[in-house]
């Protein structure tokens, strides 16, 4: 099976970058417990996904782990497959955990996906919101086990946003099967000074922030993608890009200088 990737790592920048914007000094912020993106399903391209085969639209928050060697992926994606049934899935540590039935993906709609990691439960929630047909959501919870639990921090390491394929009929990535906007993109801090009493209560009001920079990203494998990365802008504030049909060699780059 042959697994490619390509998109970018989401980054703020400090002051200097205003000053030197040909080589700013990016970061990945601190206390991160969430993730947070909007995409709409601009045009359907029609399906061209081998036998058995996948891709994917990644909203990705990456766990610091409880060591250097622990870090897990934590995902909430778009997937379409060979068979045409496309669902929001969760995602943990490279294994689908939940099938999202009743938001279903649908062309003209957009839709609000958040990761938020709590730790005070051991537990990652995963929400999906129909942002056309009345806000409709749907809520995943998944509580680690012991183990699992053991091996996280519930603190953000970095965030993935792009595109993701797996070929079980090839060795190379194949057209996408959407036209897609990605918007919104933000991460979840927790306040700094919590009292520990109330920590169970305030995880939920989490604060979101936006991010100011996009770095490209890609696997070391394939040496062209069919895909584009374009119209990258800023929208409602927070950093917006859509993929559709093309060729690229990389993901997207992109500096919000405020």
């Amino acid at each position: 099976m042959s697994h490619f990737w390509a998109g970018s790592f989401c980054r703020c920048y400090s002051v200097i970058a205003v000053e030197h914007k040909d080589n700013p000094e990016l970061y990945f912020p601190s206390a991160v417990v969430g993730a947070s993106d909007v995409i709409r399903i601009c045009k359907d391209l029609g399906s061209n996904i081998p036998d058995k085969s996948w891709m994917l639209y990644l909203l990705e928050l990456f766990d610091s782990g409880a060591t250097d060697n622990n870090h897990r992926a934590i995902e909430l994606n778009l997937i379409c497959q060979f068979n045409e049934y496309d669902n929001f899935w969760a995602i943990f540590a490279g294994v689908n955990r939940y099938k999202f039935t009743k938001v279903l993906p649908t062309v003209g709609h957009s839709y609000l996906r958040e990761i938020i990691l709590h730790k005070y439960d051991n537990s990652i929630e995963y929400r999906v919101m129909d942002l056309n047909d009345g806000n409709a959501t749907e809520r995943f919870l998944f509580q680690l086990n012991e183990a699992e639990s053991k091996n996280m921090s519930f603190q953000g390491l970095n965030q993935f946003t792009g595109i993701e394929w797996w070929n079980k009929d090839g060795n190379s990535p194949f057209p996408i099967r959407y036209e897609i906007e990605f918007s919104n993109l933000r991460y979840a801090q927790e306040p700094v000074e919590v009292p520990e009493f109330d920590k169970e209560k305030n995880i939920e009001g989490v604060i979101f922030k936006t991010y100011d920079a996009l770095v490209p990203n890609k696997d070391g494998y394939a040496k062209e993608y069919p895909v584009s990365f374009d119209r990258a802008n800023i929208k409602d504030g927070c950093i917006c890009y859509t993929v559709t049909n093309g060729s690229c060699r990389t993901g997207l780059r992109f500096l919000h200088a405020r």
